[in-house]
């Protein structure tokens, strides 16, 4: 059987230290804060703000909610975006994506301020990812995953990774963090041809392409640790589940991340790290 790198310990290791430099910063008057802004009730984001907010009062860090109707104008959305770049006590932004239609999603993106862009979702954040700078913040998924290769000790230096996706949410970025790293990496998306060939080739493999249960026993083999990305709720089995066949895949391979119970349990603790992080920064200006 494989080893499950859960993601509690890894999380819990993570809000230990958090707790630390939260009390620090207290001692120096400064109170971490994230603001949401939330358009409409969708549930998966409800779900993430939920953990979100958790995560945060386990630690000491603020929240502030500006949540909007659905139907929001763009000149009121904007306003309260601007209102929260503007806010000297916000120190990071957690602003929900994808956008309303009416909403020029590309503008808001555009229009975070990145020093408080906690999500990594502007220009200067995935520029800092690419370029290995401190500039803004990694996409928290992308790095929750590095996280648990780091806490569980699976040193990737030399080591072939395969990243199944290339979003600039997940897939680009963690491909860059891994070549960081120095790992060989290769990144595989839609137009690969014979994806099982390189994913059996590759120590490592992190599943992001979104699609459900996409990688079975013919992608992977003996010693490989996998790293599901994925999360998506299965009618049929009446469960959520990731990018790989977990009942496939984990007889096989040497380490596994569960869905759920593996990347996502340390995304949250991830943004409330940014989110000190910022603070700390903001300190020291």
């Amino acid at each position: 059987m494989a080893e499950l790198l859960k993601g509690a310990a890894v999380a819990a290791a993570i809000n230990e230290k958090l707790t630390e430099r939260v009390k620090a910063l207290g001692e120096k008057g400064v109170t971490p804060t994230l603001a949401i802004l939330r358009v409409g009730e969708r549930e998966d984001d409800l779900s993430y703000e939920r953990g979100a907010v958790k995560r945060c009062s386990q630690v000491g860090v603020e929240v502030k909610k500006v949540v909007l109707p659905e139907d929001v104008d763009e000149k009121t959305f904007f306003a309260a975006l601007d209102e929260l770049n503007r806010d000297g006590g916000v120190h990071g932004i957690l602003m929900f994506r994808p956008l309303p239609k009416h909403i020029d999603g590309e503008k808001a993106r555009k229009m975070l301020c990145p020093e408080k862009d906690v999500d990594g979702c502007t220009d200067m954040s995935l520029a800092g990812v690419f370029a290995n700078s401190s500039l803004g913040f990694a996409p928290c998924t992308a790095q929750a995953a590095m996280e648990i290769l780091h806490y569980y000790g699976i040193d990737v230096k030399g080591k072939k990774a395969a990243v199944v996706g290339r979003s600039l949410v997940i897939g680009r970025p963690v491909a860059m963090m891994l070549m960081h790293e120095n790992a060989t990496v290769t990144v595989c998306h839609t137009k690969t041809e014979d994806i099982p060939s390189v994913t059996r080739e590759a120590d490592i493999i992190i599943a992001a392409a979104g699609v459900m249960e996409m990688i079975g026993a013919e992608y992977v083999r003996p010693g490989q640790t996998v790293i599901d990305v994925g999360i998506s709720w299965n009618e049929e089995k009446g469960k959520l589940c990731g990018d790989v066949k977990f009942e496939e895949a984990e007889p096989i391979v040497s380490a596994i991340t569960p869905v759920p119970g593996g990347v996502g349990a340390v995304t949250t603790s991830v943004l409330v790290s940014h989110v000190v992080d910022a603070a700390e920064r903001d300190s020291l200006r």
